[in-house]
């Protein structure tokens, strides 16, 4: 997987309250930008929140890539959805550590 950086979003600054340019900030190039920066991304993991409905469909007719992650919206949005036994049981998966008998 590829992640295209464009020339525009490079020369952005990083947020309202820090004008240092995005290439800058990154630190991976030496001069301001010409063409696009593309850069290799090894590891994602993406986590999708679905409405119920669609959840419960979707869990049931799909088999998911090994690098998505899927849950219910109202678990993700919950106030307390960091104590929801099952959302941790996600997380702890969706970690690389969990990709190694022991991890180091």
């Amino acid at each position: 997987m590829l992640a295209l950086c464009p020339v525009p979003w490079l020369l952005e600054p990083v947020s309202a309250a820090d004008p240092v340019p995005r290439w800058r900030a990154c630190g991976l190039l030496l001069d301001e930008p010409s063409h696009p920066l593309v850069l290799p991304v090894r590891d994602i993991r993406v986590l999708y929140g679905l409405k119920s409905d669609h959840y419960a469909g979707f869990a049931r007719t799909q088999i998911p890539h090994p690098h998505e992650y899927f849950a219910p919206m109202e678990a993700l949005t919950a106030s307390d959805g960091h104590t929801n036994p099952m959302m941790q049981a996600l997380c702890a998966r969706a970690t690389a550590q969990a990709n190694f008998m022991m991890p180091p």
